[in-house]
């Protein structure tokens, strides 16, 4: 198995099993430059901003795709998710953080288009979060360990699942400045927040 060039940090080989202990992120400031290299436990611990990027799919009908999180997961367990990401590795952009956790998550390779970022705040620790979008038009095998469940909804569906399940904390906010630039042209409105 290869790893993405800096992606992890600290590798431990046990009996000839790998386990990755921390994934190495580039910790960033206010405006999103970057600042150095930290672990991402370090990053959520002290509070340091660092990146994130998601993608936001849709299928040929315009329909969003939701997963609800595996119950197991030490981050937001059993919660239902509009975005399909994770913390981008050093000198990865978010757009290519979005399309490798599509791939890991959803076992589906897709173009991932960039729309906006935001600083958010909510979450376990603050980050700036790039959210892209692409069209699926099926998906993969999910990855039992981090998918439960994961299904189309409508932007009325949507709408009221965001109202009655249990979300990301992320999730609302993804969801409103989503709908808010689907006509504005990518990454345009830079370091919003």
């Amino acid at each position: 198995m290869t790893w993405p060039s800096g992606h992890f940090g600290r590798v431990s080989v046990v009996s000839g099993t790998v386990c990755v202990v921390d994934e190495l992120v580039e910790r960033v400031d206010a405006q999103d430059r970057v600042l150095g290299v930290v672990s991402r436990r370090e990053a959520v611990r002290e509070g340091w901003l660092h990146r994130v990027g998601v993608v936001v799919c849709r299928d040929g009908q315009g329909r969003f795709l939701v997963h609800r999180r595996a119950e197991h997961l030490s981050r937001f367990p059993g919660h239902y998710e509009l975005g399909v990401g994770g913390a981008a590795g050093v000198g990865e952009t978010y757009e290519q953080a979005a399309a490798r956790e599509l791939s890991e998550e959803l076992g589906v390779r897709a173009t991932v288009c960039p729309r906006f970022k935001f600083l958010n705040r909510t979450g376990l620790s603050p980050h700036w979060l790039g959210v892209c979008d692409a069209v699926l038009p099926e998906i993969g095998a999910p990855d039992p360990e981090e998918v439960a469940w994961h299904g189309w909804l409508t932007e009325s569906e949507l709408r009221r699942a965001l109202q009655r399940w249990t979300f990301t904390p992320d999730s609302q906010e993804i969801f409103d400045r989503y709908l808010a630039c689907r006509a504005v042209p990518a990454f345009s409105r830079g370091g919003s927040s």
